[in-house]
């Protein structure tokens, strides 16, 4: 999560943006032609469930970190979906959700699910919840049954498929504390697809994110 997102954190893209820190507003009509969820066709459906069976296994990055092969595997197949996505607009209210960590590159957050154990918990869902509208976005590690880390950031749109991002504050929760940590950084993430199910998306250090649409909302 330089910086970068949480877990945020994408390939075979169309030509960066020359100016990609420049504002856009929350509500400008962008020009690139929108793929909507509707339009999803047989070959994406097909290319995002070999995505889904590679990752399948993958305990959300843990294991592919001692595999070279399957990230490779894994890569490639992100650089399919992000082909097939190349014309949506994901910086849209599409954006907007509860999403589930399904499978990661980024090395800090996988520690942290990894070594939960030593502190006699064990890592839950791993969230990353954005609203569009409000400009927010919070980084979420949950520690069942009653523990949770969360990070906040600002955001602003700066293309169709880049988010700008800078962290706020964080927190660490328990049943009865809180412990509230300083911010720590800023940088950026692009959403090389999305539709009704899952985003992909790509940080400012080249970590990969795959989520899906948790079936829940989470509050603080």
């Amino acid at each position: 999560m330089g910086a970068c997102t949480c877990f945020l954190l994408p390939i075979s893209l169309k030509p960066p943006n020359p100016n990609p820190t420049s504002n856009f507003s929350k509500h400008q009509h962008f020009r690139t032609s929108k793929i909507t969820c509707s339009s999803i066709t047989s070959e994406s459906q097909l290319a995002k469930q070999e995505l889904l069976n590679l990752i399948s296994d993958q305990e959300r990055g843990l294991k592919t970190q001692k595999d070279p092969a399957k990230l490779s595997a894994i890569i490639k197949a992100i650089d399919a979906m992000a082909v097939i996505g190349r014309d949506m607009v994901t910086t849209d209210n599409s954006l907007s959700a509860t999403w589930r960590l399904l499978w990661t590159t980024e090395k800090e957050q996988l520690f942290i699910i990894e070594k939960a154990n030593l502190f006699s918990t064990q890592a839950g869902d791993v969230l990353q919840v954005i609203d569009v509208e409000k400009g927010v976005l919070n980084n979420v590690i949950t520690f069942p049954p009653d523990g949770v880390f969360f990070v906040r950031s600002d955001i602003e749109i700066a293309s169709p498929k880049r988010v700008n991002f800078r962290f706020t504050s964080a927190v660490l929760r328990g049943k009865s504390w809180e412990i509230p940590l300083p911010p720590f950084g800023k940088g950026w993430f692009e959403s090389v697809y999305l539709d009704d199910d899952i985003r992909i998306a790509k940080d400012i250090r080249g970590d990969y994110l795959v989520v899906n649409r948790a079936p829940y909302n989470w509050k603080e």
